[in-house]
């Protein structure tokens, strides 16, 4: 188009519409409609950037997402006396195994003072341990004592709350069942049972028994030893002193059972190291037949039996053909 629909004004010089640039004698020039007034621009000469801007330290502004702050659980103050428990197993077991080679280094003396006179020295230092172990191990199980009545009213409640229950026992009958003399034969035996629950692990049940049955056992051995030392005849003393070194030394056992056993509740050994599953599995699978059992071919009827004698070549022998997988 050379003219404008609008002004009727001349668009392009006189040419061909298709002709090439080089053949052009125009060329198209855009401004911005105010190019008349509008003033140059004064030019200024940048200032110098400077260094790159950065921070000596860590940005302390931001937005802060701090990780959500575990939920608050009331104190419980038998919490802390049942964490001691295996450290006080322990140092009663020791304190039991002292008192026993005290009480055996005591017979000992006893059989040597039958002939010979004994140092002084040498019956002070039984004395003394014979007095210190004997009032330290009896302080230490009974600190034990508490510490295992305490683990036991913590785990019943948790283990009864696992299942979304509550233990229906209160908290003062657990204690008199433990500590009160001839019923915590009966009633311990009873609580470890019943934190087992309705499907108890035949291992756990198995050694709860064991511990029953020996807590039992050390509690008959409690009282014959008590009666014995208050026999009337030197040579009854003598075997009464015996006898207490063994029931200190039963006492030691009982306290590693114990231990094992609140363990082995715990789902860990006696070292204190998680138990592993054991399972057996078979080694290897079940036979399978991978060959079919051999069956003779049909017999050959007609005149194909002929066909196949006078096509064998005299000494050689025909064989049957069998399907084999």
């Amino acid at each position: 188009m050379h003219w404008c629909p609008r002004c009727r004004g001349v668009l392009l010089s006189p040419g061909r519409v298709d002709a090439p640039a080089t053949q052009r004698n125009y060329r198209w020039v855009a401004r911005r409609p105010d190019h008349r007034t509008r003033r140059a621009a004064p030019t200024t000469t940048p200032a110098p950037l400077g260094p790159t801007p950065h921070y000596t330290q860590t940005p302390r502004w931001g937005l802060l997402d701090p990780p959500p702050a575990p939920a608050g659980t009331k104190p419980r103050p038998l919490r802390g006396i049942a964490a001691a428990r295996d450290l006080l197993l322990a140092s009663t077991a020791l304190a039991f195994v002292l008192a026993g080679f005290a009480e055996y280094g005591r017979y000992l003396i006893l059989l040597q003072n039958r002939t010979r006179l004994i140092p002084g020295w040498l019956l002070w230092i039984s004395d003394a341990t014979v007095l210190v172990f004997g009032i330290l191990a009896p302080l230490l199980a009974l600190a034990t004592a508490l510490a295992l009545v305490a683990w036991l009213i913590e785990a019943r409640a948790a283990a009864f709350a696992a299942h979304g229950g509550r233990d229906p026992r209160r908290r003062w009958s657990l204690i008199l069942g433990c500590l009160v003399p001839g019923a915590n034969l009966l009633w311990p035996g009873v609580f470890l049972t019943e934190l087992l629950g309705p499907d108890p692990d035949p291992r756990a049940l198995r050694a709860v028994r064991i511990w029953w049955a020996a807590w039992v056992f050390s509690g008959v051995l409690l009282v014959i030893a008590t009666v014995w030392r208050d026999a009337g005849t030197l040579q009854a003393e003598a075997d009464g002193v015996s006898f207490t070194a063994f029931t200190d030394l039963c006492a030691a056992a009982f306290a590693v059972l114990t231990l094992w056993t609140v363990r082995l509740l715990e789902g860990r050994d006696l070292r204190g190291a998680p138990r592993s599953a054991h399972r057996w599995v078979l080694a290897s699978d079940p036979a399978e037949v991978v060959i079919a059992p051999v069956a003779p071919a049909a017999p050959v009827t007609g005149q194909d039996e002929p066909e196949r004698a006078d096509s064998a070549a005299p000494g050689e022998n025909t064989q049957e053909e069998v399907v084999a997988k």
